[in-house]
Formats: C-alpha cells, sequence, structure tokens
C-alpha cells in the first residue's frame, strides 16, 4: 500500500501495527514521516521540549527488522512513535518538569507507564511541552514559552498535556501519554480533537514523586479509542512503585458490541459551571448521537456546587506546597508567578482544612452514585469554552463566559471534579468545533467505578457513528 507522508502523519497506532505485521509499511518510514512533521510545524507550534531522532529512527529500523524476522514475536507497541510529555521521569534524560529549577535534571529511574511504554515498543522519539510542574489548564512556562492549538494558534492547545494533545493533532506523533490532575489528559483532548482517558485510580501506577495521590492519573492520548486500549493495557497493572496500584487488569478489547439500550444521564453543567452557548450546542448533539445508537439520553441534576472547586483547590495548593515549598528560597523569582501563588496559598492550609476535602469528596461521590442508580454512564462538556487565548492569564478578573465572570483558572474545565470522584473512569472525545474560532470542543464521558469498558464501549460506539479523524489542522 503507497501512503503519502499525510497519511503516515495522522495513522492510528492500530493501523500502523496492521502495516508492519503485514509488511505494507515500515517502522522506518512512519518515524521518517513524523519526523519530517515536527521539523515543518513545530516552530509554529512549539510543543516539543526534546527530541531524539536519530536514535529514534535505530530504534524504528530495530523494529522493523523484528517484523521482518518474525511478526510474532514483536511486542504490542514495537516500532510505534509515542511522545513522552516532559512532566514523566525518563531514566537519563533531562525531565524538566516545565520549569528552570529541573532545567538539567536527569532522573534516575522512568515513570512506571514510561517504563511499559518503551518495553512494550514504543520508540520516544520527543518529549512534549507542560506549563510549570503541570499547575495548569494551559501550557506556557518560564522555560518554554506558549505552546499553541494547531487549529487556531491564537488559542490554547490546554495543559498540563498541551504539547501532546498539540503534538497528536499536527501530526507529529502517533501516540502520545499524559498525566490528569485536574484534567490535564481531557483538557487538551478536547481543545485538539483527539481522544484522552483518565483511567480510574489505581488502574494505572502512578510515580514515585507523588505517592499515594488520589487525584493523579496517568493515561492515554490517542486518534482513536483503539489506540487508547492498546495503550491501556500496556500502561495498567500493579507495580512495586505504586502501592495503590490494581493487581488485577481490566484488558480492553479491539471492538465493543454495540450500546444500544444503555441509559445516559446528561449533565450540561455539572451542577455550577458557566458553559457557552456553542458548547451546549454540541454537546446536546452529542448527545442526539447517543440517541441515534439506541441509548436513552436523559438531562439530569448532578447537585454539585463551588464546595468542590474549593476542595480541588484546597487539595491541588496543599500538593504544590509539599512538593515543591523548598524551591521558593532559590527559584521564586524564576518561576511562574502563579506557581508561586499556588505554593504560598498551600502553605497556608490547615490541617482541618485538608481534611475537609475528604468530606467533600464523600459527599460529591454520594450524589454521583444516586445518579448512577438509574444510569449506565453520565455525559457532559469537557470545557465550557472551546478553548482558551494560549496566553491565557489564570488570574485575569475580566475572564467571562456568556458575559458572566468565571474564575480564570480552571472555572472553564468540567474535569477537575471527577478527580476528587477519582474510582469513576472518564474519557474526553470530540463532538465538533466552534463556528468563531475553528477550535475543536469535547464531551466526557464517565463511568460507574472501575468500569472501564463501559467507557471504551460508549466511546468506541460514538467514534463510529461520529468520526472524528477525517478532521485536519491546516498547518
Amino acid at each position: 500500500m503507497d501512503y503519502t507522508d499525510s497519511d503516515l502523519c495522522y495513522i492510528t497506532a492500530t493501523e500502523a501495527i496492521a502495516g508492519f505485521t503485514d509488511r505494507t509499511l515500515s517502522p522506518v518510514e512512519l518515524m521518517q514521516a513524523v519526523i519530517k512533521r515536527a521539523e515543518q510545524v513545530n516552530g509554529r507550534l512549539n510543543c516539543l521540549t526534546y527530541d531524539y531522532f536519530e536514535r529514534a529512527l535505530d530504534q524504528a529500523r530495530q523494529a522493523e527488522a523484528v517484523y521482518a524476522r518474525d511478526p510474532g514475536s514483536a511486542r504490542p507497541l514495537e516500532g510505534v512513535p509515542c511522545a513522552i510529555k516532559d512532566w514523566h521521569s525518563v531514566a537519563g534524560e533531562i525531565t524538566t518538569y516545565g520549569s528552570k529549577a529541573f532545567r538539567d535534571f536527569r532522573p534516575e529511574r522512568s515513570a512506571p507507564t514510561v517504563e511499559r511504554l518503551l518495553e512494550a515498543g514504543a520508540i520516544m522519539h520527543c518529549r512534549t511541552t507542560t506549563p510549570e510542574q503541570a499547575h495548569s489548564g494551559v501550557t506556557k512556562s518560564p522555560l518554554w514559552g506558549i505552546t499553541r492549538n494547531p487549529w487556531n494558534p491564537e488559542f490554547s492547545p490546554g495543559g498540563s498535556s498541551g504539547g501532546a494533545g498539540a503534538a497528536l493533532a499536527a501530526g507529529i506523533t502517533t501516540v502520545a501519554d499524559g498525566t490528569d490532575g485536574g484534567g490535564s489528559i481531557r483538557i487538551p483532548a478536547s481543545a485538539n480533537g483527539v481522544f484522552g482517558y483518565k483511567p480510574p485510580f489505581g488502574r494505572n501506577p502512578t510515580d514515585r514523586e507523588h505517592p499515594s495521590e488520589t487525584v493523579l492519573h496517568y493515561g492515554p492520548l490517542t486518534r482513536s479509542v483503539a489506540d487508547a486500549g492498546l495503550m491501556q493495557n500496556v500502561m495498567s497493572g500493579q507495580h512495586p512503585a505504586d502501592i495503590h496500584s490494581l493487581r488485577d487488569t481490566v484488558p480492553v478489547p479491539a471492538t465493543f458490541d454495540d450500546v444500544a439500550g444503555r441509559r445516559i444521564a446528561l449533565s450540561m453543567d455539572l451542577g455550577y459551571f458557566e458553559i457557552s452557548e456553542e458548547v451546549q450546542q454540541n454537546t446536546r448533539r452529542a448527545a442526539a448521537v447517543f440517541e441515534g445508537l439506541g441509548c436513552t439520553v436523559d438531562e439530569v441534576d448532578l447537585g454539585w456546587d463551588y464546595s468542590v472547586l474549593d476542595a480541588w483547590l484546597t487539595n491541588w495548593e496543599g500538593l504544590f506546597w509539599a512538593l515543591a515549598g523548598d524551591q521558593l528560597p532559590r527559584w521564586r523569582f524564576e518561576m511562574d508567578p502563579f506557581v508561586v501563588k499556588l505554593i504560598e496559598r498551600g502553605s497556608g492550609h490547615s490541617v482541618k482544612r485538608f481534611y475537609d476535602v475528604n468530606r467533600v469528596r464523600y459527599e460529591m461521590y454520594q450524589k454521583i452514585g444516586r445518579v448512577f442508580e438509574n444510569y449506565d454512564l453520565l455525559i457532559c462538556p469537557t470545557l465550557a469554552v472551546p478553548s482558551v487565548p494560549a496566553d491565557h492569564d489564570n488570574e485575569d478578573d475580566t475572564f467571562e463566559i456568556n458575559g458572566k465572570p468565571a474564575y480564570p483558572y480552571l472555572g472553564w474545565a468540567l474535569t477537575y471534579p471527577f478527580n476528587l470522584v477519582s474510582p469513576l473512569p472518564v474519557a474526553s472525545i470530540p463532538t465538533g468545533f466552534s463556528q468563531s474560532s475553528g477550535v475543536p470542543t469535547g464531551l466526557q464521558i464517565a463511568g460507574h467505578a472501575y468500569d472501564d469498558l463501559s467507557v471504551f464501549a460508549a466511546a468506541a460506539a460514538y467514534e463510529t457513528a461520529n468520526p472524528w479523524r477525517r478532521h485536519r489542522p491546516a498547518l
């Protein structure tokens, strides 16, 4: 089969592996195409930190030899280009966490999921940008500058895995990994028109730097639901570095039965968000797709409120203080000023206030549990607006949605509440585009606790009925 460079840049991992196996595609051809694409467009997007192109080509030649010799011996992701977020430790490689404080840091050990992806044959050809220490829903930092959205460079690709989302949408990589502490996988999935998955807590191991942090989830960003399943099957499972990692895995199949008969609850605002009109329109169109698939979709009142935001901020700020408070004496004036403020606010939280986060999480879980007594899934917008400007200020007191004041720091992302009810699996799928900016919009699909497969089945059915891969940014 003859592939154009454009075809190769937007091929899925599933398709690539099939081509490698039947010898109609070489891992070297694919790697050459994504490298060429990176060299063409990254200057406009600024979504990469480091690249390893020569080494990646050598590894692609090794993968080519594996498929030529014995395709049955190929590992699950043999030869697939994979962009690794520059917040994920990679043994021996500079990992900056988006911060000048770590601009020369080389960790001794890789994050468990990174280790597993590379051991499964994925080839790390580049690292993707993140805001300083992954603190934000937009990707910009004093170290790396501003990362831009491939669909409209005036807008952000989201964050904190914004570089990963932009690289996927731009055809710079075949798959990418991300982390999600408040939406950092799902936000860029929505803003870039790709698929993102926040696994339930414990499904995938986290890392050694954030032990027992229940809001943090490592997961995939991909162009298709099937590719996310490939990555999940590699990333998940018990790991000695994470005391909470689950022994039992949930293998994600390549195909699913239809979803006819599923009962789906729709919450447009989770109880307290202001949602732009174009996002509402695309969300209702997505709900109609599910109805066309034979599902029942009912709008519900979830009953969450601003106590959710307070709880997430309390936990997030406290986490920052614990992890980065000792950096302030040396790095305060070289850090993002907003990061400094997050750390300082965290230093002031009492033990009582910090523990009260658990009470809010309990109440949230009870409320969504009552919804799940009658419904198989919950859907809602991923973002309240398609995106925000690339240079969005997290302290912008003029920020509005529908002409009403909105909290500029994640007040536009309906993602962070699901990090507080962390056993719930949540995906983000594309639903369309903004008529005004051309930036994609997304829909979250949340399932019952640890019911990964229902979320994947719904996402796969929607993808078949409303395919999104035919759209590509004009770069």
